[in-house]
């Protein structure tokens, strides 16, 4: 007599991944921007204004691409952008960016030029410590 050889049965966990490309990659150049708003009169009665540009460009598989460039309100974000004070770390200086065009669709591999502006209010410089302040943003493009 033959005994029946009885085997369990195994399993095995497979993962199954994909990368979908993208159509459209856009990016910034290498290097850094710079805002700098100078020196700002507390006895001024407009906005401090300043003003940049960076380039950025689209490359992918269609002939244009569609994108949106972000910032995220800086270091020292508290409901909104603020410089803060270089010394007296408690001492912020709030301030506006516009980004002109935030998004749009441009073609394919042509520079492009993102024009980058900031404002301080008077209400809010009239009384800010004298003094350095700084704040570094990150500006993100997507796709």
């Amino acid at each position: 007599m033959v005994a029946a050889t009885i085997h369990a049965a195994n399993t095995v966990s497979m993962a199954v991944t994909a990368t979908v490309l993208s159509k459209s990659s856009c990016k910034f150049p290498n290097g850094a921007i710079a805002l700098a708003f100078g020196a700002v009169d507390p006895s001024g009665s407009s906005n401090a204004v300043a003003s940049t540009s960076a380039t950025f460009s689209c490359a992918g598989s269609t002939a244009s691409a569609t994108f949106l460039i972000t910032q995220d309100g800086g270091l020292h974000n508290a409901s909104g952008n603020r410089l803060q004070h270089a010394t007296v770390l408690g001492a912020f200086l709030p301030y506006t960016l516009s980004l002109t065009p935030s998004t749009g669709t441009v073609p394919k591999n042509v520079i492009q030029t993102l024009t980058i502006a900031g404002a301080i209010t008077p209400v809010d410089y009239r009384q800010a410590i004298a003094g350095n302040y700084a704040d570094t943003v990150t500006l993100t493009i997507a796709p």
